[in-house]
């Protein structure tokens, strides 16, 4: 079952149609289409008009402009921030981000304590490995909640399995 598609979603979509139908029309020498360029640059004149766009008045299409401008820069901006983010997290354990926020999941299988060189898969896809000596012989846990934190300084990562008190070095493999 599709959802529905948000405002914000519904506005890059139609603030983001103009630029590869105007890029595809424009000759080699020009630029792509910015937030600052009026829109019946970034059209053909033949698309302007078939828009109706040609029946604005300069205010009208003064205002339009303005808007799009507003709408162009703000999904950009959240474009950005959504892709860094998107960045971050995939890559959270390989690299440090600075950020001292948990690695939340769920382990996909059964947990059977800790002990070096064991792999551990959470439900987002990472693939974290143990890489110290700790250990925790006799669990049985199906699908424990674990949580991986970073330490304090360095980007070395300590993972603690619901349900029990021990917590183990892990470093992300995949």
């Amino acid at each position: 079952m599709m959802r529905p598609l948000s405002f914000r979603t519904l506005a890059l979509i139609g603030c983001l149609a103009f630029g590869p139908l105007a890029f595809a029309q424009q000759p080699p020498a020009q630029q792509p289409a910015t937030a600052d360029q009026p829109i019946q640059q970034q059209m053909s004149a033949e698309e302007f008009e078939a828009a109706g766009l040609d029946k604005l008045s300069a205010e009208e299409l003064a205002n339009l402009n303005r808007w799009l401008g507003r709408k162009i820069e703000t999904e950009t901006a959240l474009a950005a921030a959504a892709a860094k983010k998107k960045v971050e997290d995939d890559n959270r354990g390989f690299l440090s981000f600075g950020s001292e926020e948990p690695v939340v999941g769920t382990v996909t299988s059964e947990f059977r304590g800790f002990g070096k060189g064991r792999r551990y898969t959470l439900d987002n896809g990472q693939v974290w490995e143990q890489i110290d000596n700790a250990s925790l012989v006799g669990a049985r846990n199906p699908n424990p909640k674990a949580t991986i934190r970073p330490s304090l300084v360095g980007n070395t990562w300590y993972m603690s399995v619901e349900g029990y008190n021990t917590r183990a070095k892990v470093k992300r493999v995949e």
